[in-house]
């Protein structure tokens, strides 16, 4: 399930990003407005939306879905894990192993006897 919504959210941010750079910026039209007579473009009407700010709109939209999706699933994983007990549970054993190979190397059943 959770390689689904991340494949939608890969191909949403695509979408997203090809749809922007495809647009043609509002910038342009300020431009034009100042020596051309259309002064209405400069702040005013912009028209209806068409279908490339529509579709991006819809793009959007899903991004967020699934980026909030994703969270949702990633925070449910580890559901009252701590990091800071993970790496106190991981001393503890490091520290248990060490002292392991230590008693390893020294045999108490074999006495020897050094001379002074």
């Amino acid at each position: 399930m959770e390689k689904l919504v991340l494949v939608i959210h890969v191909l949403a941010a695509v979408g997203v990003i090809g749809l922007v750079l495809l647009q043609h910026g509002k910038g342009a039209d300020m431009g034009a407005s100042f020596g051309s007579g259309a002064s209405g473009s400069l702040f005013g009407v912009s028209g209806s939306s068409n279908f490339m700010s529509r579709a991006t709109a819809g793009f959007v939209f899903v991004f967020f879905t699934t980026s909030l999706t994703l969270a949702y699933m990633a925070s449910d994983k580890t559901a009252g894990d701590s990091v800071v007990k993970a790496h106190a549970a991981q001393s503890e054993v490091s520290a248990d192993k060490a002292k392991t190979d230590a008693s390893a190397k020294v045999d108490p059943t074999k006495t020897e006897v050094v001379p002074k």
